[in-house]
This record gives C-alpha cells, sequence and structure tokens, in this order.
C-alpha cells in the first residue's frame, strides 16, 4: 500500500471521530417542586445520573416552584438556549392542585409526542399497578426540541429516562432539529416575496 494511500484511508476515522465529539447532546433538567431544592432532589438526580451514563452533556440544571407562569417561563428559556438538544422535567405532573408542569409546558409545544405518555403508562403499571392512573407525563417538540415532563419521583423519572428518552433522543433531536440554513433562505425568500424578479 502507498503512503498516499494509507493517508486517504485514515481520513475517513478522523472525520468520524471529529463527528462523533460533536454529536454529543447538550440536556437540560428542571425540577420542579415547593418542598425541595437541588440537594435534596432525588428525580433530578436520577435523570442527570441516566443522562450523563450514556454520555450526554449536562447544560444546565435548574429548580423552580410549582407555579405556572414560572414554569413555563423557565422552560422556554432552555429551550432557547444554544446548548440545549433537549429539555426534560421533572416534578409537579400528577393531579394536587399546585400540579402544573403538564398545563404549563403543552402550550409551548408545537407538536405533542402522544406515543410516549402511552409507553411510561405501560411501563409503569407494570412498576406500580394501577396507581400509574395519577401520573400524568407530556412530550413533544418546541422550536425544534424534544421536551419532555416526568414525575416528581425518582424511579418513575428513571424508568422514562432509561427506558424511553434515552434510546430515542438522538433519533428525535435530528427529526425535530430546525435547520438553521434552510430557515434563513426561507425568511429571505418571505422578505423578497416569491424570489422571482420581475
Amino acid at each position: 500500500m502507498s503512503e498516499r494511500e494509507s493517508e486517504s484511508d485514515a481520513e475517513p476515522a478522523s472525520e468520524t471521530a471529529i463527528e462523533s465529539e460533536e454529536s454529543s447532546l447538550g440536556a437540560s433538567i428542571v425540577t420542579i417542586a415547593a418542598d425541595r431544592s437541588l440537594d435534596d432532589d432525588p428525580a433530578g438526580t436520577a435523570v442527570e445520573d441516566a443522562l450523563e451514563g450514556a454520555d450526554f452533556d449536562l447544560a444546565t440544571r435548574e429548580h423552580v416552584v410549582p407555579s405556572h407562569d414560572r414554569v413555563q417561563s423557565i422552560v422556554l428559556r432552555m429551550i432557547e438556549r444554544d446548548d440545549v438538544d433537549l429539555v426534560i422535567t421533572a416534578g409537579a405532573t400528577s393531579v394536587e392542585p399546585d400540579d402544573v408542569v403538564i398545563e404549563a409546558v403543552e402550550s409551548l409545544l408545537d407538536k405533542e409526542l402522544t406515543a410516549f405518555g402511552e409507553l411510561f403508562t405501560s411501563l409503569a403499571y407494570e412498576a406500580v399497578g394501577t396507581r400509574v392512573v395519577a401520573a400524568r407525563t407530556l412530550a413533544g417538540v418546541a422550536e425544534g426540541k424534544p421536551v419532555f415532563c416526568l414525575p416528581g419521583s425518582a424511579d418513575a423519572a428513571r424508568l422514562a429516562t432509561e427506558e424511553i428518552i434515552l434510546p430515542e433522543a438522538g433519533h428525535l433531536v435530528d427529526l425535530a432539529r430546525v435547520d438553521e440554513e434552510e430557515t434563513d433562505e426561507s425568511e429571505e425568500i418571505d422578505r423578497n416575496g416569491d424570489g422571482n424578479s420581475r
């Protein structure tokens, strides 16, 4: 084999290594609870441990009290961050008066991933039986980024993250990601009409 052929064969491996480094996904975790903090947050820790075990980059981990407007505001800020590819919330999704996350986040979604709730219910039923009826979840896409709202139980958050989110996260991010070049082209066409000169 010639030196040129050897160099040629090595290039794809180098490119693959670069692509692998660039493919790490950035995640944001938001815990919603009135009686917990980041120092005492089993559900958030369960999600973080699962993400780190799958080589995700933790962009930020936040805590907020269960207020509709505050939850909506912080989740929107996470969605708008450039270093965040997906957002996971934990807590305040059940049926108590201050469980406001589903209602707060639902209006931010462009598309809902309805199969997520069905899958979670099926898996959780095997673990806790009919108590799963009080466990609400939500998943969807907002501004090209997957968003998942999980219960505040550490076991439930771990189950959803390990069994559903991690296996599908990369695929969902690729499907949902907004192509900035296409967006720029569309905006240019919108500014110039149909793009046809007269």
